[in-house]
């Protein structure tokens, strides 16, 4: 699994808590720093990539869409 990682992306947002390894976290950290964003940017662009791998492999659309009747 490749991720295309796009730190200038913006969306509606909202909080949630999730707890890290914190070796995990230090990963996490040192790639955003290096791709110049933020954890919280580098997160959800990976796991919304990987949700989307993950539809795509289980037919399963985690997303309802509007058009869809």
């Amino acid at each position: 699994m490749e991720f295309d990682f796009n730190p200038k992306k913006k969306k509606e947002t909202l909080n949630k808590t999730i707890r890290f390894p914190k070796d995990l976290a230090d990963r996490i950290d040192r790639i955003a720093a290096f791709k110049d964003s933020y954890f919280s940017t580098f997160v959800v662009d990976i796991c919304e990539q990987a949700v989307n791998e993950l539809e795509f492999k289980y037919g399963v659309k985690a997303v309802n869409d509007p058009d869809e009747k």
